[in-house]
């Protein structure tokens, strides 16, 4: 086992940049806003839990090597306190607005970043239709003149409403009782589900419900949970999906019944906590996408020689610092929440874990392979 003293020394190598911040309180919300901006909230229940706007340090924009630097050099820039657990939150684009989900799932909230003070305040809620004690609606958002919401529990909650008047502008209108597990708006027209049985689909809301589905989810996954995420740079398939067991999909949006790959992540055990699952593409490499939520690891994949079904692939980079940094000193080795790519620069991750801690780091690619 790799000692936190290797690590440190290893990592002077591995990393082009790396720093370490501390909040408050664990976070499973890291939503950018802009290159230099991230929203974070806290998702404890039965507490206040605080929403904050964090600019990233300066120092990511200077272009020579800064090592490791492990300092609190996030800055604060807005700040409030929700009544209620954040376990998703999302900025309306080119508007000063947020809305935030979690438990209790009896309403969507809706913030404002205060213009003229530090101050980040809830303006209104968003009623959900069904209120199911354990589970917590998903979100999205459809940019627009007049932005849009969409929201569901299940397949049969699903809809949009308009984010000023309140309206509601689209449903489902089906009784498929499906969890939910992830929404990603595509365009002004177009989004995409992933249930947590794996099964995926891409609806045109310009039509009556008719989804481009995977109609049997991936097989081999009884029990298990999955979330997944459109994107991707380049030619191939460009939705992954990733399973609570390891197994992670690549599919072509044009044929989602018959998956381009499916193999196995280098993951010790299935997750501990499949709700905080998360895979995501790399937005300037090709082929190129990272998980989280089995350990206190990030791991970077390059997909572009995958083929097949069933093999095991090894990780381009692992990202250790939340287990090595001050983690030896706890009982047990924190789990990452959620991790992700800075929108402009190729090789920069944002990662949190439950021991509160926050990294931003600048991994080196070793073998030029991605």
């Amino acid at each position: 086992m790799e000692s936190a003293e290797d690590w440190l020394v290893e990592s002077l190598r591995l990393y082009q940049d790396f720093h370490a911040f501390d909040l408050s309180g664990a976070t499973r919300v890291l939503e950018w806003i802009g290159d230099k901006g991230v929203f974070v909230a806290g998702y404890e229940s039965l507490k206040k839990n605080e929403i904050l706007h964090l600019i990233l340090p300066l120092r990511l924009s200077v272009k020579e090597n800064q090592g490791l630097c492990p300092e609190r050099d996030f800055k604060v820039c807005h700040g409030g306190f929700s009544d209620t657990s954040v376990f998703d939150l999302k900025h309306v684009p080119d508007t000063r607005l947020l809305v935030t989900t979690g438990l209790p799932g009896s309403y969507l909230h809706v913030w404002q970043v205060t213009e003229d003070s530090d101050v980040i305040q809830a303006v209104s809620t968003i009623a959900v239709q069904e209120k199911e004690g354990s589970l917590w609606p998903r979100v999205a958002i459809f940019s627009s003149m007049v932005p849009g919401v969409l929201h569901g529990v299940r397949l049969s909650s699903l809809k949009v409403v308009d984010l000023e008047s309140q309206k509601t502008t689209y449903t489902s209108g089906v009784s498929d009782s499906e969890e939910l597990s992830s929404l990603q708006v595509l365009d002004a027209d177009t989004f995409a589900f992933c249930c947590s049985s794996g099964r995926l689909g891409l609806v045109d809301i310009r039509q009556k419900w008719a989804p481009s589905e995977n109609v049997s989810p991936n097989l081999g996954a009884a029990g298990g949970r999955w979330c997944a995420e459109v994107g991707g740079r380049g030619p191939g398939p460009s939705i992954a999906s990733l399973g609570s067991d390891g197994q992670l999909c690549l599919l072509d949006p044009r044929h989602l019944g018959h998956p381009v790959s499916s193999v196995r992540c280098s993951v010790s055990a299935p997750s501990p906590d499949p709700e905080l699952l998360r895979v995501t593409w790399a937005p300037g490499l090709d082929n190129c996408l990272a998980i989280s939520g089995f350990d206190g690891t990030v791991q970077v994949y390059d997909a572009t020689s995958w083929d097949g079904v069933g093999s095991q692939v090894e990780p381009l980079f692992t990202h250790r610092g939340h287990i090595f940094l001050e983690g030896s000193q706890m009982d047990s080795a924190p789990l990452v929440t959620t991790h992700t790519w800075h929108p402009h620069k190729p090789r920069t991750l944002l990662s949190a874990a439950s021991d509160a801690s926050l990294h931003v780091w600048d991994w080196v690619d070793l073998r030029a392979a991605c």
